[in-house]
């Protein structure tokens, strides 16, 4: 018979709690693929708002910019240390991304002034990561990935967000909101860490059909007025030809008028 788990309080334990209870089996939502869809400004703000003030709060609205004003993945996120913030520069440097690669990228000023109060409330817990556990006998250690979605998951619910609201989709708002801003593909691509090209194009699909269509409606003409005008001289002169024609009394009208 197993030995029967309890824990401080000698309340037993489910065997769920155990690490490596989850070891083997496939995550539920393993293979499904899900849309370019990334939320709006106005949703964002909204689960900013909703994530309150207090400590967890701060820490949230923390992840919640890095992830969206600078891009960067989940697991990027959670793994940087205090040291790895310039200020000065605008730039966090990411020492391990996908694949191992280590790059620097930036973020605005904006998102530093709304990172401020989770930076100034960190000095107050022991040195560790820059997003860690805030009490219990784990302060100051790592906070993690499976617990920073539930609680981003259940902020979004409480700000009324009626859609997916998962960290991959705040990175690929900011892709969107850079491209929009005309910044090159090229500069995306290097500041998400990506290997190619055809990887950045896909984050770029969450730009919606009506902005498609509203930008290459609004297209310059492609020649000089006067070329433009050269064009036309054909069809007006055909205008006029078959204006005359009607104008001109028919010779059945001659014989008889």
């Amino acid at each position: 018979m197993s030995e029967l788990l309890v824990d401080r309080a000698g309340r037993r334990r489910s065997p769920a709690t155990m690490p490596g209870f989850h070891a083997g089996r496939p995550p539920h939502n393993k293979g499904l693929r899900y849309p370019a869809d990334p939320p709006k400004v106005e949703e964002i703000i909204a689960v900013m708002r909703a994530a309150g003030d207090d400590a967890h709060g701060r820490r949230l609205r923390g992840l919640i910019v890095i992830l969206w004003r600078a891009g960067l993945r989940i697991q990027e996120a959670l793994a940087l240390a205090e040291s790895d913030l310039d200020q000065r520069r605008g730039a966090l440097l990411v020492r391990r991304g996908k694949g191992g690669r280590r790059r620097e990228v930036g973020m605005d000023a904006w998102g530093w002034d709304e990172l401020q109060p989770w930076l100034e409330l960190r000095l107050q817990l022991p040195v560790g990561p820059l997003f860690c556990v805030i009490n219990g006998p784990t302060r100051g250690r790592l906070w993690s990935s499976a617990a920073a979605r539930a609680d981003l998951r259940r902020t979004a619910l409480e700000a009324g967000v009626r859609r997916r609201f998962a960290p991959h989709q705040l990175r690929h708002a900011h892709a969107v909101e850079l491209a929009r801003e005309g910044v090159p593909l090229i500069v995306i691509q290097r500041q998400l860490g990506h290997s190619n090209l055809g990887i950045t194009s896909i984050y770029l699909q969450g730009i919606d059909n009506a902005e498609i269509i509203e930008t290459v409606h609004a297209r310059r003409q492609p020649m000089s007025q006067h070329i433009t005008n050269a064009l036309k001289e054909p069809r007006r002169n055909a205008a006029r030809r078959a204006k005359e024609e009607r104008s001109r009394p028919s010779a059945r009208e001659c014989r008889f008028g």
